[in-house]
């Protein structure tokens, strides 16, 4: 990655431009095309149905991105439990249309495997598909390593795909997977918190992350 590059909070304003970020990352992904079938009509639905929860971390998490925004990272602070979005049923039903069922059943199989303890839920983790494999979402996630582990706080997160590999190397186990009805399998990960030096801080990771995990 660019050493100028600078990873801060992402901003109100920034909101939209972060959710079609994390759409054009996942579109290719075969949960997204279980999810809007439809290729032509893909990246608007999921850049909608993804400004609702990027919306909803500004006040019940928080977002992250680079300066330049090729990459974000969307969590939420489930310390305790935590209330839908404002309105969600009818704002997803506008945003997604006939395949509002769909966003639901995976919105149901995630929170089912989600864990009571608190954590911290990192819900998306996006790089633009032109910044990929050059490091930027191996530093996205030292970023949000090294912020859990000040506050002593296990991470969760959902994965889909090859980026299961990056996620390890940041210490994240996987667990059970979750059986989409006819649809990828996906894979929770959980990430304890540590202390002392990282041995990844001396090695260069290769792999760009790109979104997962659409429900919340």
């Amino acid at each position: 990655m660019d050493g100028t590059a600078r990873i801060r909070a992402g901003r109100w304003a920034e909101k939209d431009k972060v959710a079609a970020l994390i759409a054009d990352a996942l579109h290719p992904d075969p949960l997204a095309a279980w999810l809007v079938p439809e290729a032509t009509r893909r990246r608007r639905i999921l850049t909608e149905v993804t400004a609702i929860w990027v919306e909803h971390a500004m006040f019940y998490g928080d977002t992250y991105v680079t300066d330049d925004l090729i990459a974000a990272a969307v969590g939420f602070h489930r310390y305790r439990s935590i209330p839908p979005p404002a309105n969600y049923r009818s704002r997803l039903t506008d945003a997604a249309g006939d395949h509002a069922e769909r966003f639901e059943i995976l919105d149901g199989l995630l929170s089912a495997r989600r864990p009571a303890e608190p954590h911290y839920h990192l819900a998306f983790l996006a790089v633009a598909p032109a910044a990929q494999r050059r490091g930027v979402g191996a530093a996205m996630l030292a970023h949000h390593r090294d912020r859990l582990d000040r506050v002593d706080l296990p991470s969760w997160t959902d994965t889909t795909g090859e980026c299961q590999d990056v996620y390890t190397r940041y210490g994240y186990t996987p667990q059970e997977a979750i059986r989409v009805p006819a649809g990828p399998a996906i894979t929770p990960m959980r990430r304890t918190p540590t202390s002392g030096p990282d041995p990844l801080d001396t090695v260069s990771a290769a792999g760009g992350t790109q979104a997962r995990g659409l429900g919340v």
